[in-house]
């Protein structure tokens, strides 16, 4: 369990800072402001396939389409645990369940960015700006800058060798990181990129990550589940509850959670998956205390999935899948869905689930239900969405 006591420097603490941790494939970073609300992205690194994760088992494609891959209906052993008749969460997933029978957990599904980019790289960076075009800021540094900080205080620290993009920006983000994050020699990455750069798949895609993300690029986490790092997310999340819940504490923090990258043998590593991310958001809501009733929590990942298994039992890059908004301040209990199925025709390029929501339409949401930012600052957040209308009713 991590101490969080001796790690935060006198000053942090006198000006009421955050942090960020990093742990295998987990990693966590904080914002601070005078708002009471707390305002808490977990990034799926490495696209998430929302239809295992929130299972359309009421669609009469669904079945047939998806093969290995669907999960027993509910009441049936190892069936999905049911949200209201039509879908579905895995199993894995039964404290986000506990959740939404309590009302404070929201699944959305057919849910994409508006970039129709298959690439990790590009996507994660288009999800993170929150803009038409690549940006050197990220949607959420920009809304932590239209927030009222405590007078005197830096906005956010982060704590790690790297914020992630969506922390990224104008707003001020204090650096700081333990002694054993040190900056691993520069030749380090260049003996890496050397010997595999022959490799078709790997060496083209770690040359592009060291490139463009540095080290935070490890965090999509391409490869099999590592059971060393299975409490990683659970101690992060953890963490970042202790932290948002003090009252001079932080508002706003980011987690992320990679490995979501199920090209194979998909069944198998994505229940393990799920249950690392169920059981830190559990974590999450524990920590928090009381401050869980006025939290909100967005999980989002890049892309979706492809709709149909592939030769190794999984699936491929996809488009349209499922993110999670929860926490006490939310309108949970239901899901928010404009379903477009799955039958013939239906799917979007004859492989994907069709997106019928603009990722950007439920942070707008998110940010002005929740943090009371105005459309003018919503503009300013989300540049260039002058078309996509907030989701309502999300508190």
């Amino acid at each position: 369990m991590l101490d969080l006591g001796p790690k935060l420097t006198r000053r942090s603490a006198l000006l009421g800072l955050t942090s960020a941790f990093m742990l295998g494939r987990s990693s966590l970073a904080l914002a601070g402001g005078v708002t009471q609300q707390r305002f808490v992205v977990v990034i799926l690194r490495g696209a998430l396939d929302g239809m295992s994760a929130v299972q359309p088992y009421g669609d009469p494609a669904f079945a047939a389409l998806r093969g290995p891959l669907a999960l027993p209906q509910p009441g049936a052993a190892g069936g999905v645990l049911d949200l209201g008749g039509y879908f579905g969460l895995h199993p894995s997933l039964a404290n986000l369940h506990a959740m939404y029978a309590a009302g404070e957990a929201l699944p959305v599904h057919a849910v994409a960015g508006h970039y129709r980019s298959r690439s990790h790289f590009e996507a994660q960076d288009y999800l993170e700006s929150g803009a038409d075009q690549r940006l050197m800021s990220g949607w959420l540094n920009r809304a932590v800058g239209a927030m009222q900080a405590a007078p005197g205080h830096e906005l956010a620290l982060s704590v790690g060798l790297s914020a992630p993009l969506m922390l990224r920006g104008p707003a001020p983000v204090e650096a700081w990181a333990p002694d054993h994050f040190a900056q691993p020699e520069a030749d380090l990455y260049a003996r890496l990129i050397s010997i595999s750069q022959q490799d078709p798949v790997i060496g083209p895609a770690l040359a592009e990550g060291v490139r463009q993300r540095g080290l935070s690029g490890t965090a999509m986490g391409a490869g099999a589940p590592d059971p060393k790092h299975d409490h990683d997310f659970q101690a992060l999340a953890a963490a970042a509850g202790r932290l948002l819940a003090a009252p001079a504490g932080p508002r706003v923090a980011v987690l992320e959670i990679g490995g979501w990258d199920t090209h194979a043998a998909q069944v198998r590593r994505l229940a393990t998956q799920l249950k690392q991310l169920d059981e830190g958001l559990g974590a999450l809501r524990t920590s928090l205390g009381d401050a869980w009733r006025h939290t909100m929590v967005v999980a989002v990942t890049e892309f979706g999935r492809t709709a149909r298994v592939n030769g190794t039992q999984g699936t491929d890059h996809g488009t349209a899948g499922a993110a999670f908004v929860l926490g006490g301040a939310v309108a949970g209990g239901r899901v928010l869905a404009d379903w477009p199925g799955l039958g013939a025709g239906r799917l979007f390029e004859d492989r994907d689930l069709a997106p019928t929501l603009d990722v950007r339409a439920l942070l707008k949401g998110a940010l002005a239900d929740h943090l009371g930012l105005s459309p003018t600052s919503l503009a300013g957040v989300f540049p260039g969405s002058g078309s996509v209308t907030p989701v309502c009713g999300l508190t």
